[in-house]
């Protein structure tokens, strides 16, 4: 994936909003402990794709940049506070529900100690991830770690 085309999701699955459907604006936070692990989390309930595993983060508000988004979605959702992060990729992903551009982090630094605030489970992973289901717009970031480490065989 080069982050222009857009990775569809459920391809079978008409698209609500037609063609002209709005980009909406995600920022999302890998976090990665000294070790390499990474932490994914679960959907919670009552959101699409619930209880698939993805890397938290959210959708950007008016107003604000997306390195703040991202900052106040891993403050809502985990309860901790960014130290250290490095823009690194995007990709959009066209899923039924909505259009949408995923604005990657690498997150290497965080004070506090995780609290799911949503009710989402939480795992830090390596590869090949030990969780599933994994949300469609995750499966390149577990490509582009399996590129990085020169990882072969099935990342997720």
């Amino acid at each position: 994936m080069n982050g222009h085309e857009p990775l569809r999701a459920d391809a079978g699955i008409q698209r609500l909003g037609g063609p002209d459907r709005p980009v909406v604006e995600v920022a999302v936070g890998v976090l990665i402990r000294p070790d390499g692990d990474f932490l994914l989390t679960s959907r919670p309930g009552g959101k699409v794709y619930s209880g698939y595993w993805e890397f938290p983060g959210g959708k950007v508000e008016g107003g604000e940049s997306v390195e703040q988004a991202l900052c106040r979605e891993l403050f809502e959702e985990l309860g901790i506070e960014v130290t250290q992060l490095t823009r690194w990729k995007e990709q959009l992903v066209d899923y039924p529900h909505a259009l949408v551009r995923l604005n990657f982090f690498k997150v290497t630094g965080w004070r506090g100690l995780l609290e799911m605030r949503e009710g989402q489970s939480f795992a830090w992973q390596h590869l090949p991830v030990a969780v599933a289901p994994v949300l469609p717009g995750t499966v390149p970031v577990l490509e582009w770690f399996a590129a990085e480490q020169g990882f072969q065989g099935a990342t997720y």
